[in-house]
């Protein structure tokens, strides 16, 4: 019998999937838009595989429609395997807004599978408590440029409830908006272990990652006409993304980093594709500009 309140468990034929390359785009990418999709990378000799298979299956099916799974075999789609680098087995990676967010390699106990499983879920939920009012209003003086305001209001909510993750991770960027930079990374050091990988401090810590860069940007002017100049000159293109970003033109970054990403993916160790995973993380999954930029990163790397 199903209680009030309680939402009946999907079918699990609707839930796990068996993935190929044909339509990992539709069923991961696409689905992870607005469901998140765990991606278990497997193969028939993997005796690791074989346990921890039905574990996230079993985790996934009590979510209850909350995050969705796809079992990829490496033998059958080697393509994927490398594009990903999956460097072993079992790996498992959790997709978001058409991402890779979160993920492990190895076997891990059923405990960690089960926490794994309900912080990918997890993405997907708003805050219902009583504090969720306090940390919009916080968010909105953060936004109105008063961030010493946001920072007392945040450490209010956080003293309240110590592990809330859109609380702490808006302390950390209030302390970077007041360009305290080295307290922002003394928070994220310290954060409780229950939050230290929620999106909310992951994002925190993408948004330090990008301030800190953005002190050794160089002119723009000089880089983009060393751009025009050679439009292979990665580093210059690179460089000249960091540059408009510092200048508040995330766009014409984001742009500069597609046509690197475009022109020479393993650059400098994929350089590109992570700076842009930077941007996206500090942005925020509901950013417009993210959503895009995401969409046409993921049509590259699986064309």
């Amino acid at each position: 019998m199903i209680e009030l309140g309680q939402t009946p468990a999907a079918p699990a034929a609707d839930l796990i999937r068996d993935v190929t390359e044909a339509d990992f785009m539709a069923e991961v990418v696409e689905v992870s838009q607005t469901t998140p999709v765990i991606v278990d990378f497997w193969a028939p000799w993997c005796g690791p595989c074989k346990t921890l298979g039905p574990q996230l299956e079993a985790a996934v099916t009590a979510a209850g429609g909350k995050v969705r799974m796809a079992k990829v075999d490496v033998d059958q789609n080697q393509q994927i395997a490398a594009q990903l680098r999956i460097q072993s087995i079992p790996t498992v990676y959790a997709f978001w807004q058409g991402q890779p967010v979160d993920g492990f390699q190895g076997a891990v106990s059923q405990g960690e599978v089960q926490d794994f499983v309900k912080r990918v879920a997890a993405l997907n939920t708003s805050e219902a408590d009583g504090l969720a009012e306090a940390v919009a209003a916080a968010e909105e003086m953060l936004e109105a440029g008063a961030a010493v305001d946001a920072a007392q209001t945040f450490a209010a909510i956080l003293e309240e409830e110590p592990e809330n993750a859109a609380a702490y991770g808006g302390l950390v960027r209030a302390h970077i908006a007041l360009e305290d930079l080295d307290q922002a990374q003394e928070l994220l050091d310290n954060a409780p272990d229950k939050i230290a990988s929620a999106a909310e401090l992951e994002a925190a810590r993408a948004q330090l990652a990008l301030t800190r860069q953005a002190a050794d940007a160089g002119p723009v002017a000089d880089l983009t006409a060393a751009v025009e100049t050679d439009a292979n000159d990665h580093k210059a293109r690179f460089d000249l993304a960091a540059a408009l970003l510092a200048n508040d033109d995330a766009q014409g970054a984001v742009d500069q980093l597609l046509e690197l990403f475009r022109r020479d993916r393993d650059w400098n160790d994929g350089a590109a594709r992570a700076q842009l995973f930077t941007i996206f993380d500090a942005a925020g999954p509901q950013d417009p500009l993210a959503i895009a930029g995401r969409r046409k990163l993921s049509s590259m790397i699986f064309a």
